[in-house]
């Protein structure tokens, strides 16, 4: 005996009428979401405009602040090479003129040993040429120590004015 398959058994009821009406609301409420949707996006997109538009303005303004100083600390850079190479060219002048100097005064020596006729006339010229040859080199000294000392001060000043100038930008 073969059995019949068993058919589903239909119940007819009011609950779908009842499910539309209760979701009417909610399929309002999801209609005026999608309807607003264009609206949202459409203002997402112009405050992410406005945020990249304020950020690429802040790097502009960074960028020209970094670019000013950079152009700032060359040109001190420029002005302590050019005051360091003007300065040396004195240094080396009054190193050469003391030379001159030097060798002219040994060249005196010399000159006047020929003249010498006793060994106490030679001990007083020796003397007196020691005695003039240490009070010259001794102002020699001082004075390229003072001008390397003014080259000194001359050439680190623009670089010193430029970071002082700096820190006080960045505090």
């Amino acid at each position: 005996m073969a059995t019949a398959p068993k058919k589903p058994m239909i119940v007819e009821t009011s609950a779908p009428s009842v499910a539309m009406e209760t979701m009417a609301p909610a399929a309002a409420e999801m209609k005026k979401a999608m309807e607003a949707a264009p609206a949202l996006v459409t203002d997402m997109q112009e405050n992410m405009r406005k945020a990249v538009e304020k950020s690429v303005a802040d790097a502009r303004e960074a960028y020209s602040k970094a670019k000013t100083a950079a152009e700032q600390a060359t040109s001190a850079l420029e002005t302590s090479l050019a005051a360091a190479k003007t300065g040396l060219a004195e240094i080396n002048t009054k190193a050469l003129e003391a030379m001159r100097s030097n060798v002219e005064a040994n060249f005196n020596f010399a000159h006047a040993l020929v003249g010498v006729k006793s060994v106490s006339d030679f001990v007083a010229l020796q003397s007196e040429f020691t005695r003039k040859q240490v009070e010259a080199l001794t102002g020699q000294t001082k004075e390229l120590g003072a001008l390397a000392q003014k080259v000194a001060n001359d050439s680190t000043a623009p670089i010193k004015d430029q970071v002082a100038k700096s820190f006080k930008i960045a505090i």
